[in-house]
């Protein structure tokens, strides 16, 4: 797998693994609606870094990374993952999320804040915990699945000292 910053040449790539994420409304709290457009220029905006992962030529995730806040919380960093449906289970996200603390360190971030967790994402939720991250917070019924109802979502946070896996 290679993970590499992202190039306009990416955008429609990048489109295909987005799009049915926010379509299903299960893990994002974006609007299930949002135009392509729209979904692209969040998602690669100009106050984040974009990148991608491939196997063989193939896009098959993609992060930003990103300050958590500006000012006094400008050194804490903030991530956004999604993996195509084809490679979910293949250790997509797993290699995203280490190369995120890895650039995120080298761009001096001193910790890692994933604010908005959905509770019901189990998988993410293992993988982030897994990885070093612990839950700090929990908003009660935050988030309003589309099968579940509402649900909690979490704030994880993690030091970016050495890395774990």
């Amino acid at each position: 797998m290679i993970i590499r910053p992202a190039t306009p040449a990416d955008q429609v790539s990048i489109g295909s693994i987005i799009l049915p994420v926010i379509r299903a409304g299960e893990t994002y709290a974006l609007d299930r609606d949002m135009t392509e457009q729209a979904a692209l220029a969040y998602w690669c905006g100009p106050d984040r870094w974009t990148f991608v992962a491939e196997i063989d030529g193939t896009i098959v995730g993609t992060y930003y990374l990103r300050q958590n806040q500006q000012g006094g919380g400008a050194h804490v960093g903030n991530c956004g993952y999604m993996t195509a449906a084809r490679a979910t289970g293949k250790g997509v996200a797993r290699a995203m999320c280490l190369h995120s603390l890895d650039e995120a360190r080298r761009r001096g971030f001193a910790a890692m804040q994933f604010n908005f967790v959905v509770s019901s994402n189990t998988r993410a939720v293992g993988l982030w915990t897994s990885l070093g991250f612990a839950e700090v917070g929990r908003l009660p019924e935050a988030f309003d699945h589309p099968a579940l109802g509402r649900v909690d979502a979490l704030v994880m946070f993690r030091a970016l000292g050495p890395d774990p896996a």
